[in-house]
């Protein structure tokens, strides 16, 4: 198991206290992350360096880019891939891989379009249905995986090639249908009004602290060193000082015109990306389920051994991909008001596996975090609507964001190759 699975075992250290903490804990503790740079543990760093610099690029070179209806738009354009990321990276953490993600989302939102419309029902009834669908076709998919024992690759190549195929028939050959249920066309077009924007931030910020220094009084009372205060510090300062900057710029007036409407604050899809991130953070870092899922990633046979039962995490890994493409599925029939038999198809499928990819969860399983999947995606989403400002095709698009998901897999293959020589 890597270094980024939680709760891996470390060398025990001296218990760090006030002193420590005064005298230079920040420093270690810089010096601490740099010797997991140096020995191949890269994480998010660089998602991270390459956002700034693009971000930095993009301004430069279109001043428009840092609107802040420029970035509103970003925000929402990404969150349907965003959410099938996340879903991709509980597979990828087992090594194996879902081809079919992409049109799951829109078989998922195909039934909710049918339910909502032809059949009227009511929308928190659509979105269950559509989510349990979700699952439906995660259970199949990890059966045939884990139980038949079919390569992953082949399964979803098929499944990819059959659910374009029940999208059709579901939408009757190629029936555009509306989605004018107004719960769930707020879920991407509607915006948190401004006060409640500073309240989500100032909940997430003090959320973030708690979490922080609970985290690092359990490592203290196993034994192993405990975060500095000043880290802590440093940590919760920069997550408040980005909220901040993000939701003031988002409260400000982004309509071109008044009178018609206004429109400002935080979209309402961000608070959603934020509650799966965190779900999904709490599963993978503080369950029995998500300590189990690094385990069989880092090496099936020693999870075997252990107790652990592969063949349910595997499949539990592809329902939960499949719950979220679903969740995917609904946010870009939200956006576009309509599913349609493009909706999940196209480039949906690439532009999540290279979110995912992207941002730091390895192809060859065992190590990532949900968070990968938000970073990742911001990257492509940058890269995509940066260029698009620029005014370059989609073939540049397609090939500049290519190469960088091609530079993201060398690095993970660098990392993991000077990690094993460590």
């Amino acid at each position: 198991m890597t270094a980024l699975a939680p709760e891996k075992p470390e060398r025990p250290h001296r218990t760090t206290g006030p002193a420590d903490d005064r005298a230079g804990g920040l420093a270690a503790a810089g010096r601490g992350y740099l010797d997991q740079v140096r020995a191949g543990e890269l994480g998010s760093l660089p998602a991270v360096a390459g956002l700034v610099v693009l971000c930095v690029f993009f301004a430069l070179l279109r001043p428009v880019f840092l609107s802040n209806l420029n970035f509103a738009n970003l925000l929402t354009q990404s969150a349907g891939s965003i959410a099938i990321a996340m879903g991709l990276v509980f597979v990828l953490l087992l090594g194996e891989i879902d081809l079919s993600a992409g049109y799951a989302s829109g078989v998922c939102a195909a039934v909710l379009a049918i339910l909502l419309t032809d059949h009227g029902w009511p929308w928190y009834a659509a979105v269950a249905a559509s989510v349990l669908t979700g699952a439906a076709i995660g259970l199949l998919l990890g059966t045939l995986v884990a139980k038949v024992g079919i390569p992953s690759f082949v399964v979803t190549l098929a499944a990819f090639l059959g659910f374009q195929g029940v999208v059709l028939m579901l939408l009757k050959e190629g029936t555009n249908v509306s989605v004018k249920d107004p719960t769930v066309l707020a879920v991407a077009n509607d915006n948190l009004s401004p006060v409640l924007g500073w309240l989500l931030l100032a909940c997430c910020v003090a959320g973030h602290a708690v979490l922080q220094v609970r985290r690092s009084r359990d490592r203290r009372g196993r034994g192993l060193a405990g975060t500095p205060v000043a880290l802590l510090a440093v940590r919760t300062g920069a997550v408040a000082v980005i909220g901040a900057a993000a939701v003031y710029l988002l409260n400000q007036e982004r309509s071109r015109n008044v009178l018609v409407g206004s429109l400002k604050g935080v979209p309402l899809v961000v608070p959603v990306i934020g509650a799966l991130l965190l779900l999904g953070t709490f599963t993978l870092q503080r369950t029995g389920f998500g300590l189990h899922v690094y385990a069989v990633g880092g090496s099936p046979e020693a999870a075997r051994r252990a107790g652990i039962n592969v063949a349910f995490i595997r499949t539990s890994a592809f329902v939960v991909c499949s719950c979220l493409a679903a969740v995917g599925g609904i946010i870009a029939a939200s956006r576009g008001n309509s599913v349609d038999p493009n909706t999940g198809g196209s480039n949906v499928l690439l532009l999540a596996v290279g979110s995912a990819v992207i941002g730091g969860t390895s192809l060859f399983g065992g190590r990532g975090r949900v968070v990968d999947a938000v970073l990742g995606g911001l990257v492509v989403a940058v890269i995509q609507n940066g260029m698009g400002l620029m005014g370059y095709s989609s073939g540049v698009k397609y090939a500049v964001t290519g190469s960088v998901l091609l530079v993201a897999a060398g690095v993970d293959a660098m990392s993991r190759r000077r990690t094993a020589r460590r």
